[in-house]
């Protein structure tokens, strides 16, 4: 379907992807200005049960999973015992005893081995991944879209939450979540009601010009929106306030793994951190790029390219604590040039919530 659409497709951790359809910065501005449909079943689900998989989950975890009700949505790290990151997920609470985390697609079946071989409770796994297709329906007229096709009350819902019900006509679960900065919603289906559910959307949002968008775009709006990335802004050797991700840190919650190092980092600061930055001459960063300061290499780039909403070359880097204050001048050294760039504060995009 997506070759019949004239997707360019690409290998993407052993899937076979569609980067874009009509071009990155179309479907990067109707993701901004209306609304755009991804196909994200690569992403991998693993559902944890049991009485004891909350104290799993916390136990392996960042943030505070205990701290869910039902139908709500928490953004966590997955960490080595240096707290680093084994991946960064999505957890969901069904009820008390169930957990769906959505993880990373090239990740899962290390993230199932992590939390299966980490697992000292009495809490049941399942890798879960081939169980489930999603897709991911972003913008500001997502809502008005994705309420056609569904019983459940989408405009009663609020970010990060997610509710059981029909969606066009099958079983889901639709949460109001996504990975571009927009208001938007993912719906989790059967892999045999993929095709069906990709071509109602397409058909409920025709009135809205809809488009459907590939990874090009969804690395585009995230970068904008400042959100992390596997492998690029966080690895198994950075921590969530090297990051920036300090707040789905919670020291207060029993022993998990990493604990002691970030307590450390903590109370005595990180030498370094991920910044943003925008270009000031003429050059377009890359990832990799080395990040130079008063000639000197400090750091690298993580993921930079051109914000087509914003109309300004942004990326983000990781730099010694010392060179990161907002307003320095740094320079990004591009095929051997020196090009001039601004530390900036994030995120670089911010969307108007009504």
């Amino acid at each position: 379907m997506h070759r019949e659409a004239g997707a360019r497709m690409v290998g993407f951790g052993g899937w076979d992807m569609p980067v874009y359809y009509a071009g990155i910065v179309a479907e990067h501005k109707a993701v901004r200005s209306g609304v755009g449909l991804f196909d994200v079943s690569h992403m991998g689900e693993i559902e944890i049960r049991g009485p004891q998989s909350v104290d799993l989950i916390d136990s392996l975890c960042s943030n505070r999973a205990a701290s869910l009700l039902n139908g709500q949505v928490q953004y966590s790290g997955l960490l080595n015992r240096q707290g680093g990151f084994v991946d960064d997920l999505l957890v969901h609470r069904i009820s008390p005893d169930h957990y769906l985390l959505c993880v990373n697609a090239a990740n899962q079946e290390g993230d199932f081995a992590w939390i299966r071989d980490n697992n000292e409770f009495e809490a049941e796994l399942d890798f879960a991944s081939e169980r489930y297709a999603q897709l991911a329906i972003q913008g500001p007229s997502a809502l008005a879209v994705a309420s056609r096709l569904t019983d459940v009350d989408l405009a009663g819902m609020r970010y990060y939450w997610f509710a059981h019900g029909d969606f066009a006509g099958v079983p889901a679960m639709v949460a109001r979540t996504g990975y571009t900065g927009e208001d938007g919603f993912e719906v989790y289906i059967p892999p045999a009601a993929a095709e069906h559910a990709w071509l109602a959307i397409l058909r409920a949002g025709s009135g809205e010009s809809i488009r459907p968008c590939g990874l090009g775009a969804r690395n585009t709006l995230r970068l904008e929106a400042a959100m992390s990335l596997y492998g690029h802004e966080i690895d198994a050797e950075v921590t969530p306030y090297e990051a920036g991700l300090g707040w789905i840190v919670k020291l207060a919650k029993p022993a998990f793994l990493g604990r002691e190092v970030l307590a450390r980092q903590e109370a005595e600061g990180v030498d370094r951190r991920i910044v943003g930055f925008e270009m000031r001459g003429r050059g377009i960063a890359r990832d990799g790029y080395r990040v130079l300061v008063d000639g000197q290499a400090a750091g690298r780039v993580t993921s930079a390219s051109p914000a087509p909403h914003l109309g300004r070359n942004i990326g983000l880097c990781m730099l010694p604590v010392e060179f990161c204050s907002a307003g320095r001048s740094i320079d990004i050294e591009i095929r051997g040039r020196a090009v001039a760039a601004q530390i900036v504060r994030l995120p670089f995009y911010r969307r108007k919530r009504s």
